[in-house]
C-alpha cells in the first residue's frame, strides 16, 4: 500500500450536502477496506454529518462550499477534515444553549477521546478553517490501493 491514501469531495454548503458527505466518506472507507459496520466507519459517518452540518449552519452564507477530506496514513491513522472559508472556528458553547443545540463539537470531542484519537482546528491559506479528527486505523483492517476518488 502506498503511504497515504487520500479522497476529497467539495459540496456546495447547502443542508441536503450533509447526507451526500455521509455517504461519501462511507463509501470511502469501504473501498479502502474498513467494514461498514465497524466502530470507526460509524464515528467517521458521525463526525462528518455533525462538521457538514456546522459548515453548513454556522457559515453564515460565508462559505458557499465545504470540502470533506479523507487520508488514511500508513495504515495507522484515519484523518478526516471538514474545510470551509468562513473565518471563525468552532467553540463550545454555554451549557445553558446547549439544552437544545451545540452539543455537535462535544460529541466530536469525546468520541475522539474514546477512540484514543485527537482533535485539531488548522487555518487555511483564504481565511478559513479546517476541522480534522484523527483516529487510529483499526487493527487488521485492509486498506485499499486506490489513491483518491
Amino acid at each position: 500500500m502506498a503511504d497515504q491514501l487520500e479522497a476529497s469531495v467539495t459540496l456546495p454548503s447547502d443542508p441536503v450536502s450533509v447526507a451526500a458527505a455521509r455517504r461519501y466518506a462511507a463509501q470511502v472507507l469501504s473501498d479502502w477496506g474498513l467494514p461498514e459496520d465497524a466502530d470507526t466507519a460509524d464515528t467517521v459517518r458521525l463526525v462528518v454529518s455533525e462538521l457538514a452540518t456546522n459548515s453548513v449552519q454556522h457559515t453564515f452564507g460565508q462559505s458557499p462550499t465545504f470540502t470533506v477530506d479523507l487520508r488514511l496514513e500508513r495504515e495507522e491513522w484515519l484523518r478526516v477534515g471538514v474545510t470551509d472559508s468562513h473565518p471563525r472556528w468552532p467553540k463550545r458553547l454555554p451549557a445553558a444553549v446547549q439544552q437544545d443545540n451545540g452539543r455537535g463539537m462535544v460529541i466530536i470531542r469525546w468520541l475522539a477521546a474514546e477512540a484514543g484519537g485527537r482533535l485539531s482546528v488548522s487555518p487555511t491559506e483564504d481565511g478559513g478553517k479546517t476541522v480534522w479528527l484523527a483516529l487510529p486505523w483499526p487493527a487488521g483492517a485492509p486498506a485499499g490501493t486506490t489513491r483518491g476518488r
